[in-house]
């Protein structure tokens, strides 16, 4: 391929895809009082559930593939550019805080390193070899899953990634926006959120982005659900580490067991802060190490662990 014709392909193949469509009735959309275009962009953020919600099925068989591999001790890893990146970054950064995760646990990986969040790092996207040493430098195990994420299902740094992971033996995920993406061809588990074409031509941080987002929430909170990170819809592995999370602590011990103020200061104190062990200590009216050895025998599983105290 000439260096003339490359560009030539790409914009050819760009101009195929859904995300990249141009609509001729928003040619005139910077004309338009601002309150009209906000209700333009609110009727198209509105239809992105709805395109969630057609690909369920195989949200659901991810995230249980996901889930039966971190139960073993795999690791959760996303790998994208440039939004799409970011968004699987922001997704790894909010898990330990939320569900107590070891930061090591859920990964994000974006092309060109933590700069890349902030910038765009030249050519970092079409990169396979950037991908595969990212993810060597991880030390890849089958246990792990790997979620490859780009909007337009081309992107070279997603695709390498799940490719690489794959040959590795870990589980893949392909997420993208568009029909037939190699993305989702490549990996295990393909997932394709059609949201069609954006209200500011190729904008996929739009539409696209949402659709995203919605998708890695729910790959990371229902994968944490199945690994017993909650109780009911309580989150009882909360990391207490500023005072508001600290006064939620407090609040979801009260929700989960009825208890009064006093009770939940000692059953917190006998529970080193963990909130999970506090419930327990209440429920099962054990001591705080007794909690401790219960869950872990449990594996966490604070149901599981009650039902084995009421024996």
């Amino acid at each position: 391929m000439t260096s003339a014709s490359a560009p030539r392909d790409l914009r050819a193949e760009l101009e195929s895809l859904t995300t990249e469509a141009f609509r001729p009735e928003l040619a005139e959309i910077d004309q338009l009082p601002t309150l009209d275009i906000a209700r333009l962009m609110n009727g198209e953020d509105a239809s992105v559930a709805a395109a969630v919600a057609s690909r369920l099925p195989e949200i659901a068989a991810a995230i249980d593939a996901v889930a039966a591999r971190m139960a073993r001790g795999g690791r959760l890893v996303y790998a994208g550019a440039g939004t799409a990146g970011r968004l699987g970054v922001l997704d790894a950064s909010e898990c330990p805080p939320t569900f107590n995760t070891d930061p090591d646990q859920v990964v994000g990986l974006i092309a060109g390193g933590p700069e890349a969040m902030v910038t765009s790092v030249e050519g970092a996207e079409d990169s396979t070899e950037l991908a595969r040493a990212d993810l060597d430098a991880l030390v890849l195990t089958p246990a792990d899953t790997v979620v490859g994420v780009s909007a337009s299902g081309r992107t070279p740094y997603a695709i390498g990634a799940v490719e690489h992971a794959r040959r590795q033996g870990a589980l893949t995920v392909g997420l993208s926006c568009n029909p037939g993406s190699a993305l989702a061809a490549a990996a295990e588990h393909g997932i394709e959120i059609v949201v069609g074409p954006e209200l500011l031509t190729g904008s996929t941080r739009l539409k696209a982005g949402t659709a995203q987002k919605l998708v890695l929430n729910m790959l990371s909170t229902i994968t944490m659900i199945r690994l017993g990170k909650t109780y009911g819809n309580l989150m009882v592995d909360v990391r207490a580490s500023n005072d508001k999370l600290r006064a939620r602590s407090r609040r979801i011990v009260a929700l989960a067991t009825g208890a009064d103020d006093t009770d939940i200061e000692h059953a917190l104190t006998e529970a080193d802060g963990e909130v999970k062990t506090a419930i327990l200590v209440l429920l099962a009216g054990v001591d705080g190490a007794t909690a401790t050895g219960l869950l872990a025998d449990a594996d966490g599983h604070l149901r599981a662990a009650l039902k084995t105290a009421r024996k």
